[in-house]
């Protein structure tokens, strides 16, 4: 394994830990050469996937990219990360186990919305706003009064107190 701090190529294996969801191994590794510390996770790969783009390119799928736009969605959000973990942990269980090695990004984008539904309704409106390109309100209310019913008053009175503590919304 190559240091990320100076590149040298000899490491020691300092801990192997299961994580909290036995969905991967971190390990505490230090470098050879300038004594850095830093950590890997090694997970299972069930098969390699590629994603659609919308333009119809394809590329690989990027874990670290799924887990840097929910991060983004739950940003200064009372969501444990722990629980963001699990999540993508568990769409990416779904894409590999689904049996298809070519994945929409749109069938990404629906399981992460699903996914933040049950986890932050702030966050879903987030990720949600910039996933379907909204560019009206309206398209806000409507998804509002999908989150909480025909009236999207609860999902209102949340929005509504979030902007009113966070002056950066």
């Amino acid at each position: 394994m190559r240091c990320p701090y100076c590149g040298g190529e000899e490491t020691q294996v300092k801990d192997s830990r299961p994580t909290e969801d036995n969905t991967a191994i971190r390990r505490r590794r230090v470098c050879n050469t300038c004594a850095g510390r830093f950590t890997t996770f090694e997970r299972v790969q069930l098969r390699e996937l590629m994603v659609l783009k919308r333009s119809g390119r394809r590329v690989p799928f990027d874990r670290e990219k799924l887990m840097r736009s929910v991060s983004i969605a739950v940003r200064k959000r009372p969501v444990e990360p722990e629980r963001i973990e699990r999540m993508v942990s568990g769409i990416v269980r779904q894409l590999e186990s689904s049996g298809e090695s070519d994945i929409t990004a749109a069938t990404i984008g629906n399981h992460v919305m699903e996914g933040l539904k049950g986890v932050d309704d702030v966050a879903y409106v987030r990720f949600a706003s910039v996933y379907k390109n909204f560019r009206e309100a309206k398209d806000f209310e409507a998804l509002l009064g999908e989150l909480s019913g025909p009236d999207g008053q609860d999902a209102l009175a949340t929005l509504k107190a979030h902007s009113d503590n966070d002056p950066e919304t």
